[in-house]
């Protein structure tokens, strides 16, 4: 199996994501009102800008959205060089699928990070550069039900809830995807080899015997 193919999938991933997300940038109306309906009230186009991490998390120190670019650069890096490191060591093809769209997710959400303050404007007010600084699209959106919780619920009786609230892109779903699958299967993709090598490499119970005799007819 060739190695490049995991990275093709890497590139689909990030082809497809950046495609998507200027397609949202260029064609819709940021917040509610530029909502589409994609299947009933279960599945929105939500144009919607992620300063920080994923769910919106963020820093509040003035260097830490080029802190967290910078850190998902060396990640990027990483991931492409552990995939390369995987196939040398001849693992499980399902593992270096689920590592090529983590890469793929990581590289597609960089691309955000690193160049959208630029070629789209979008870093945050107060930004010290645009560059590292971008804003990441995020855009699906699927508020499954909705709803109060009742008012005999602990601290939150009363209150509206709405599940499920994340907005996220392809690329967070490509990485979310790859993680999921591969803690679902760590069992198969990380087999102990040594433990193989032991139970293949031990002697059998006729070989002791053989030896034995041998050394009887020797004595």
């Amino acid at each position: 199996m060739k190695l490049y193919k995991y990275y093709l999938l890497a590139l689909g991933v990030i082809v497809l994501d950046q495609v998507v997300k200027l397609l949202v940038h260029f064609n819709m109306e940021m917040g509610t009102m530029g909502e589409i309906d994609v299947f009933g009230e279960w599945f929105k186009l939500h144009y919607l800008l992620n300063p920080g991490m994923a769910f919106g998390l963020k820093s509040s120190h003035e260097y830490g959205k080029l802190l967290l670019t910078l850190f998902r650069l060396g990640a990027m890096v990483g991931i492409g060089y552990y995939i390369f490191y995987l196939y040398k060591k001849k693992a499980k093809s399902g593992l270096l699928w689920c590592m090529g769209l983590i890469l793929g997710g990581a590289v597609g959400n960089v691309i955000d990070s690193t160049f959208y303050g630029v070629w789209l404007d979008n870093a945050p007010e107060g930004s010290p550069t645009p560059w590292f600084h971008g804003q990441v699209i995020d855009m699906l959106f699927f508020p499954l039900f909705d709803g109060y919780y009742p008012d005999w619920f602990p601290l939150v009786g009363g209150d509206y809830f709405l599940f499920f609230s994340p907005v996220f892109n392809i690329a967070d779903s490509s990485i979310f995807i790859g993680v999921v699958l591969i803690l679902i299967l760590q069992k198969k993709f990380f087999k102990d080899k040594d433990n193989e090598n032991t139970i293949t490499d031990s002697p059998q119970e006729g070989d002791h015997s053989d030896k034995e005799s041998k050394e009887v007819i020797v004595s």
